[in-house]
């Protein structure tokens, strides 16, 4: 896969970042480079290869799941500005 000039300049207007036009040939080479570095990832066996979310093996912290901090809602309503039957009262924001 390749990417063209006029797709640069698309993708540029698309991220709202303005390039000058005679950067967009630099930019075509490079995206053009790296989508043929992962092109060659392609080309890698990773069959019975386990997928990994860190390099180190070490147990996730666990804790018990209990629910905590409950029936506090007239402490917690105290700090706002309004409230109503138990609820923050805020402004409309959508007609």
């Amino acid at each position: 896969m390749s990417v063209t000039t006029e797709d640069v300049r698309r993708i540029a207007r698309l991220a709202r970042i303005a390039e000058p036009t005679e950067r967009l040939e630099a930019l075509t080479q490079e995206l053009n480079g790296i989508l043929t570095w992962i092109e060659q990832l392609d080309e890698v066996d990773t069959d019975g290869v386990e997928p990994m979310t860190t390099p180190v093996k070490f147990p996730l912290p666990q804790r018990e799941d209990k629910i905590t901090d409950g029936g506090i809602r007239d402490d917690v309503l105290a700090n706002a500005p309004k409230s109503e039957e138990g609820f923050f009262v805020v402004p409309k924001s959508v007609e």
